[in-house]
């Protein structure tokens, strides 16, 4: 990749790592669901505009059926058990724990893609990552049953990103991609409008919380998904998908320094093992750095 292309991958990074910052302090004063509503109903408002400039709103009417499923499975879903998660759990545990999508993914590929079978490194990936995971239930979240189900719920949600993306390789192919994800948001915002209503808060939240999920919306929903598409189309949805490995490393930072959270020799390992576990389930191999000779030898 090119050097724009790696600053656009680590400025995205730091952007979805601040969005589990954004969302702890959005719950402290809005529910899950007013929070997960906010975030895509803002977020589909910037991706609208951004994919009719391009001229990629067009053309869907057949998948709309799709394009809905896809919204609550991988969108709508994920956004409030994020967010209910979060209530329990520190910001920067959730952000490690989303990141075993693509362990999920690997394992669900044993029945429904078997372009994407973990085999060799790959399933030692997913028994690598499901051990971080294990970890991580098991030595920070082993104090409370609501701090435990708050991480089953994050957990959960990147089941959703797993499934949601199959759904998008084998049904939404060839569809302009700013267009899907800006027509999958906007069908998440409306299937998350009566959860927010129910649930809206019953005096006006701080400037705080409503700041943050602000945020959460126009530049770690909207503006993150775009940087995400232009990233696809310029080198490819493979490379694009490191991020999964580094957004997480940002939510601890910003965990720690911004709201306090205490880091374990468990968080730690636990993280090391998630987002190894998760490289291998994807790539199937070591990162280049590590293989010299592959190196020396231009593959």
């Amino acid at each position: 990749m090119d050097r724009r292309s790696w600053s656009l991958l680590l400025v995205l990074a730091a952007i979805w790592g601040a969005s589990y910052l954004f969302i702890k302090i959005g719950v402290r004063d809005l529910s899950p669901g007013m929070v997960a509503w906010a975030r895509v109903a803002l977020g589909a408002g910037v991706l609208l505009a951004v994919a009719g400039a391009r001229g990629q709103l067009g053309g869907l009417r057949a998948r709309a059926g799709t394009l809905a499923l896809v919204g609550v499975v991988q969108v709508a879903g994920p956004f409030i058990l994020i967010a209910a998660g979060e209530e329990e759990i520190a910001s920067g545990l959730a952000g490690i724990l989303v990141a075993s999508a693509p362990i999920f993914t690997a394992i669900l590929a044993i029945w429904v893609d078997h372009e994407e079978r973990a085999q060799g490194a790959r399933l030692a990936g997913v028994v690598l990552g499901m051990a971080g995971v294990g970890m991580l239930l098991g030595v920070d979240l082993a104090g409370s049953a609501s701090e435990l189900l708050g991480g089953l719920a994050v957990l959960l949600a990147s089941l959703g990103y797993a499934i949601g993306g199959f759904l998008v390789k084998h049904r939404l192919a060839g569809a302009p991609p700013a267009g899907v994800a800006a027509w999958v948001l906007t069908a998440s915002a409306v299937a998350l409008a009566p959860v927010a209503a129910l649930t809206a808060p019953a005096s006006a939240p701080g400037a705080g919380p409503v700041a943050a999920v602000v945020a959460l919306g126009v530049v770690g929903t909207g503006i993150a998904f775009a940087i995400f598409y232009d990233l696809i189309g310029a080198v490819g949805p493979a490379r694009s998908f490191i991020v999964t490995y580094l957004a997480p490393v940002f939510a601890v930072i910003y965990g720690v320094t911004l709201l306090g959270e205490p880091v374990t020799a468990g968080t730690v390992a636990g993280l090391a093992l998630v987002v190894a576990g998760s490289w291998l389930a994807v790539e199937g191999r070591l990162p280049a750095r590590l293989r010299p000779a592959e190196a020396e030898q231009g593959l």
